[in-house]
């Protein structure tokens, strides 16, 4: 894999600008030109299946043939390595910023080894300003931040806490003169407190790729997706949907539905195997790529 040590006048020249760059920065792996549209996605380590679900969404929906945009993250457990994979899932570049050194010994987080080498083998590229075998701490991620704000035209925050350390990238990106987009949650989310105040103090909310890509003049075809479904759906069905309005527990499903049992299990497997719905971690919700017809 390609080492280098990046002197600041070959700097992204975005990070340029920033007040308090890099002395000099690591990279493995091939850095993308000045000519990319550079997009920051940040949030919640402890992310729901709705963070999960939107940020697979947003980033597979900036996949565009009229410019390409890359994503940059901070290799983090959470939002960070999901952002990472959709990238490499849709055919985008991503770049991982860790608050680590390079070196594999202290690659920070451990877990995510396999991804870092992912990312690399994609074309995209691995970025520290610190020694190659300096090990995170403290310190090193609030530093890490600014360089994510700093190289990036805009920054995602996909769920965060109201004392979340995502909003430190934010606040950054709004010092550095960065666009900052928000994803609107529930009101009774703790994980999208961060994110509605966001978009209280001016942040633009988004609800997908193409809504960041309609920002910057882009248009054209969105690649690499999977195509809406549209259904017309039964009443028993539409029903389903209208519950559906956020992520729930079954349970709580089958109460709102009010039908029997066994009748609520075998239509909630219907629309499953439709593509409709999905369940994990309890919760059943609607797939990212449904398009209800009025």
């Amino acid at each position: 894999m390609k080492r280098d040590i990046i002197k600041p006048q070959n700097f992204p020249a975005l990070l340029k600008e920033i007040s308090d760059p890099p002395e000099e920065l690591r990279a493995i792996g091939e850095l993308p030109s000045d000519e990319s549209l550079f997009i920051g996605v940040v949030g919640s380590r402890r992310f729901t299946t709705y963070g999960k679900e939107v940020c697979n969404k947003i980033v597979r929906e900036l996949k565009n043939p009229e410019a390409e945009v890359v994503i940059v993250s901070g290799l983090a457990i959470g939002i960070d390595g999901i952002a990472h994979q959709a990238a490499l899932d849709a055919g985008l570049r991503t770049i991982a910023i860790p608050g680590s050194g390079l070196d594999e010994e202290v690659l920070h987080p451990r877990s995510n080894i396999r991804l870092a080498r992912k990312i690399v083998g994609s074309g995209g590229c691995l970025l520290s300003e610190l020694d190659w075998n300096e090990p995170a701490g403290t310190h090193t991620f609030p530093r890490r931040n600014r360089i994510i704000a700093g190289l990036c035209h805009g920054v995602v925050v996909i769920e965060a806490a109201s004392k979340s350390g995502t909003l430190i990238t934010a606040r950054l990106a709004l010092d550095y003169g960065r666009d900052v987009f928000a994803v609107p949650g529930s009101i009774f989310s703790a994980n999208s407190s961060g994110t509605n105040n966001l978009i209280k103090e001016g942040a633009t909310p988004i609800t997908d790729g193409k809504d960041i890509l309609k920002f910057y003049g882009i248009s054209g075809e969105v690649g690499e997706t999977s195509a809406n479904l549209s259904f017309d759906f039964s009443p028993a069905e539409q029903k389903v949907l209208n519950a559906l309005t956020e992520p729930i527990e079954k349970d709580e499903l089958l109460r709102k539905l009010k039908i029997p049992m066994a009748e609520a299990s075998s239509l909630l497997m219907e629309m499953e195997l439709k593509g409709v719905i999905k369940q994990s971690g309890g919760e059943i919700y609607l797939t990212a790529n449904v398009k209800v017809q009025p």
